[in-house]
C-alpha cells in the first residue's frame, strides 16, 4: 500500500480538527452507523472544552488503495515544542487558514519552520461559506506570507482548495458550496511525495512524542527514518552528539490505524509509529540498531521563557476540597509531568515546600494548573516571571510579536496602553469590516496581566494573538496592576449587610454566605493602596424602626475569574489558591502585621 505523511497547520479555531473529523467520516475509517463524538482528535476534556489542540497526535486513514499519516498539530504558540519536531516526520504540510481572518501569527511560526525544512505546501481556504469570508484577499496574504518566510519558486507554485470543513467538502472553484472532499485526497495523493527511504539501510528512528502508558512504560512515537524493525530487535538509544543514552529492546510496535494505536509486528521506512521498550530516551533522541553511531539531526527544544512557583497549599482551608495536598506529591506530579512535556523544566526550591516550573507561556502552564487541579491537588501559584539571560550587551529577555484585532474606535486605547508596556509598534493596517490590525513587538514581562484590560479596553471585541519573537536588551521597569485589592480582615461567612457596604469602595469577587479568611483578596480597591476590610459585619439588631432602613439588599454579581484571568491578575505579594473546587485569590503573607513589616524591610 502506498504511504504519504503529512501535518496539518492551522491557527487556533481555523477549523483543523472538524476537518480530520470529516477525513475520517469520508475515508470509511468509522463504521456508517458508529457514534463518534465531534472533534474527535481532541482527545483529552481540556482539549474539548476549550476547543483547541494540545497535543500533537498522529492519525492514520486510508483511502482507494492508500495509507495517509496525518498528524493534527497544536495551533498555539506555549505548545510550538511539540510542532516543530513534528515536521521532522512528515513529507508535506497542509496549510488551513480562515476564509475571513487569514494567515495568523501561529500559522507564520509553523509555516516558516515547515519551509526552511523544503516541504510543498497544500493551501486550504476554510470555511469559505462564511458571510464575511474574504478568499482572495486572503489567498495574497498567504502568498505574500510565503514570500516574507524565504518561500522557493517551487514552494509558492502551491495547490488550493476552496473548503468547509464542517460542511465536508473540498473544490477548486471558489464558488462552491457543496461536494465531498475527493479533490483533497487527490491532491494529497499527487502532492505530497512518498517518504522514499531506504529500507535496506540500518535502522533509525527519531523521536518526536513521547507519552507514558502504565503498562508499557515509555512510548515513543515518530517515523522510521530508515531500514526495518521488528518485536524484540535490540535497539539503543543516542543523543544528538552520538553519546550512548542507554540500550535495551523494542517490546512493542504500534502504528496508527483512525483513532487507535494498533501493535504490528514489523515497521519499515517512512512508517509513522509508536515504540516501547527504552526507560531512559526522550524526545529530540536516536534510536538505531546497536551498530549505528551517527545520529538523525534534530530541532533543539526551545528554551521556556517563564517561570510560576507551584507551593503547598497554607491557607486555612487547606485539605478541604483536594485529597493531594503535600509536597511530596506534588513533586512526583510535577517530575512526570516534565517526563512527557519537554518544554517544561521542574526545579526544588531551597525550602522543598515549592517547585519552579518554567514553560513557553501563561497557557501553557494554566493547562498543567488545571489538569493537577482536577485530579484532587491543592496549589498555591506565584505571580509569573520572565527568565532572563546575560547576553553580550548585558541582560536580555524574551520578547513576543503581539497581532491585535481590535474595532476601530478602540485602537487608540489598546496602542497608549501597548506602550506604557514598553511595546513597539511595527505595523498598523485596516482590516476591513471596521477593523484594524495592529502588531507590535512587546517584551513578555509588560504583556503579564494585560489579557483581562485588553478585554475590558475593548468591550471584548478584540482579539490578540502571541509569538515568541527572540530575546533583546532589557527594557527598565514596567507598569503593573493599576488598583489595589480589598483585603478580608478576618474569617467566617461573607455577609450581605456588609458586601453591601463594600460595593462603593470598588469590584467584589465574592458572594454573601461565601466563606473567606483574613489575608484573602476579595475584590479590587478602587483606588492604588490595598485596603483591610470586614466582610463578616453584620446589621445591629435593635428595637427602633425606620421607614426606608430595611430595605432589601442588592448586590451587583461578583466577579468570576478564570485560573488564566487570575494568574495574570495577581502582584507580586499575591497567590492564586486552586483547589478541585475554587479559586481564590490571597495575599503570600495572610498575617497583616507580618505583612506590614515584610513591607518595610522592602521599602529599606
Amino acid at each position: 500500500m502506498s504511504l504519504r505523511n503529512i501535518a496539518i497547520i492551522a491557527h487556533v479555531d481555523h477549523g483543523k480538527t472538524t476537518l480530520v473529523d470529516q477525513l475520517f467520516r469520508q475515508s470509511g475509517t468509522f463504521r456508517d452507523n458508529q457514534r463518534v463524538e465531534e472533534r474527535a482528535m481532541d482527545s483529552n476534556d481540556l482539549e474539548k472544552e476549550r476547543g483547541i489542540t494540545i497535543l500533537a497526535k498522529p492519525t492514520s486513514i486510508e483511502w482507494e488503495g492508500l495509507r495517509i499519516n496525518i498528524v493534527d498539530t497544536p495551533g498555539h504558540a506555549d505548545f510550538g515544542a511539540e510542532v516543530e519536531r513534528i515536521l521532522s516526520m512528515v513529507d508535506g504540510v497542509i496549510l488551513l487558514v480562515d476564509s475571513a481572518e487569514g494567515a495568523m501569527p501561529q500559522t507564520k511560526f509553523v509555516t516558516g519552520k515547515a519551509l526552511a525544512l523544503g516541504l510543498k505546501p497544500i493551501v486550504v481556504v476554510n470555511k469559505i461559506d462564511r458571510p464575511d469570508g474574504r478568499p482572495s484577499e486572503v489567498l495574497d496574504e498567504v502568498f505574500d506570507l510565503f514570500v516574507n518566510l524565504g518561500a522557493n519558486d517551487e514552494q509558492l507554485e502551491f495547490p488550493v482548495l476552496y473548503a468547509s470543513g464542517r460542511n465536508g467538502y473540498a473544490s477548486e472553484d471558489i464558488d462552491a458550496r457543496e461536494g465531498t472532499l475527493d479533490p483533497m485526497f487527490q491532491l494529497i495523493r499527487d502532492h505530497v511525495p512518498a517518504p522514499g527511504l531506504d529500507e535496506n539501510a540500518p535502522f533509525k528512528f527519531l523521536a518526536t512524542l513521547l507519552d507514558r502508558d502504565n503498562f508499557m512504560g515509555r512510548v515513543l512515537t515518530g517515523r522510521v527514518q530508515s531500514g526495518t524493525i521488528r518485536v524484540n530487535d535490540p535497539i539503543k538509544a543516542i543523543d544528538r552528539d552520538g553519546k550512548l543514552i542507554e540500550s535495551g529492546r523494542a517490546t512493542k510496535l504500534m502504528s496508527f490505524r483512525g483513532l487507535e494505536r494498533v501493535p504490528v509486528e514489523e515497521a519499515r521506512a517512512g512508517d509513522i509509529i509508536a515504540l516501547a521498550g527504552l526507560e531512559d530516551a526522550t524526545v529530540a533522541n536516536t534510536i538505531c540498531q546497536p551498530d549505528v553511531t551517527d545520529p538523525i539531526a534534530a530541532q533543539p527544544i526551545d528554551p521556556p521563557t517563564l517561570a510560576m512557583r507551584f507551593a503547598v497549599n497554607d491557607s486555612p482551608f487547606a485539605g478541604r476540597e483536594g485529597d493531594k495536598v503535600t509536597s511530596r506529591m506534588i513533586r512526583d506530579r510535577l517530575m512526570r509531568e516534565a517526563e512527557t512535556n519537554v518544554a517544561i523544566r521542574v526545579t526544588e526550591a531551597a525550602d522543598k515546600d515549592s517547585f519552579e516550573v518554567a514553560g513557553r507561556g501563561e497557557l501553557q502552564l494554566g493547562v498543567v494548573i488545571e489538569t493537577m487541579r482536577r485530579e484532587g491537588f491543592e496549589l498555591g501559584i506565584s505571580r509569573p516571571r520572565v527568565l532572563f539571560r546575560d547576553g553580550p550587551e548585558g541582560r536580555e529577555e524574551p520578547y513576543e510579536t503581539v497581532v491585535i484585532d481590535v474595532d476601530d474606535e478602540h485602537s487608540g486605547t489598546v496602542v497608549e496602553k501597548m506602550q506604557r508596556r514598553k511595546a513597539e509598534m511595527t505595523e498598523m493596517r485596516p482590516s476591513g469590516v471596521g477593523k484594524t490590525r495592529i502588531t507590535f513587538s512587546a517584551p513578555s514581562r509588560g504583556l503579564i496581566g494585560y489579557h483581562g484590560e485588553f478585554l475590558s479596553d475593548t468591550r471584548g471585541t478584540g482579539i490578540m494573538n502571541r509569538l515568541f519573537e527572540k530575546y533583546g536588551p532589557y527594557k527598565g521597569a514596567v507598569g503593573g496592576r493599576q488598583n489595589g485589592v480589598l483585603i478580608s480582615n478576618s474569617t467566617g461567612e461573607a455577609v450581605g449587610y456588609a458586601l453591601n457596604a463594600l460595593e462603593e469602595r470598588g469590584i467584589l469577587f465574592v458572594s454573601p454566605q461565601e466563606k473567606v479568611y483574613e489575608g484573602m483578596v476579595i475584590g479590587e480597591n478602587a483606588k492604588p493602596d490595598d485596603l483591610e476590610v470586614n466582610p463578616l459585619k453584620s446589621k445591629q439588631l435593635t428595637n427602633f424602626r425606620s421607614t426606608g432602613k430595611d430595605d432589601a439588599i442588592r448586590l451587583t454579581p461578583p466577579t468570576r475569574m478564570t485560573l488564566e484571568q487570575a494568574i495574570a491578575y495577581i502582584d507580586d505579594d499575591e497567590m492564586v489558591e486552586v483547589t478541585p473546587q475554587s479559586i481564590r485569590l490571597r495575599k503570600a503573607i495572610l498575617d497583616p502585621n507580618e505583612r506590614k513589616k515584610a513591607s518595610r524591610k522592602k521599602a529599606a
